[in-house]
């Protein structure tokens, strides 16, 4: 017999009141309490328990708090990583973040999908008639040096690609190309990223500082 957390990732319907997911899932937000309950500058102790949270995690990886993991297990973070404050991640799906990824404050990654019919919401019927409450997820994976203002809502079955900026409020449910900029409700692409956006452009933010070379 399929195991319910086998069944999430074959994206088919699951039971999330299921012992074993219930398990891990009370783990998860007992350990969110206690990163959450940490002070900023207790920086082992709150390293030690996203290792614990999370599925993968790179170097130098930095959550301001607090966090909101539903698995945690189901997510993996590349290095570099660093998420303002409240960020929240369903990841009943698998959710993936690459290297050098920055996160604005009350960012949310979801993955569930539930049935659109409110009677098929409160319940389906099993193979042996019993009714129960199920839904599904679809992965969410978001590429490297990605950029997401505030408030962004990324929503189930997202692909971001690499070097992406994410307007602040921005509510994302379709995929998104790499080295684009894209903002609204619901998120549409804007324009490409392109060397006009090139800090060097911008002498009077830039003041002494410089662009580096490839070379550097």
């Amino acid at each position: 017999m399929v195991k319910e957390e086998e069944r999430i990732f074959q994206g088919i319907l699951f039971c999330p009141g299921d012992p074993e997911l219930v398990a891990i899932k009370r783990k998860t937000h007992n350990l969110n309490v206690d990163y959450n309950n940490t002070y900023e500058d207790e920086v082992e102790k709150r390293q030690a328990i996203l290792q614990d949270i999370l599925g993968e995690m790179g170097e130098g990886v930095r959550i301001q708090g607090p966090i909101a993991f539903h698995y945690g297990k189901h997510t993996k973070v590349g290095k570099n990583f660093f998420a303002n404050f409240n960020l929240t991640i369903q990841d009943d799906g698998e959710v993936t973040i690459g290297d050098n990824c920055n996160f604005g404050p009350n960012v949310t990654i979801v993955t569930p999908v539930h049935p659109m019919v409110p009677e098929e919401r409160d319940f389906l019927l099993a193979p042996d008639g019993s009714k129960k409450h199920l839904c599904w997820a679809k992965p969410v994976h978001i590429g490297n040096d990605c950029w997401f203002g505030a408030n962004v809502v990324v929503c189930p079955g997202v692909t971001i690609g690499d070097g992406c900026v994410i307007g602040a409020g921005a509510v994302v449910t379709r995929d998104i190309p790499p080295r684009t900029f894209a903002a609204g409700n619901p998120c549409r692409v804007i324009r490409e990223i392109t060397e006009q956006d090139s800090m060097k452009h911008k002498p009077e933010v830039l003041a002494e500082y410089r662009v580096p070379e490839a070379t550097e």
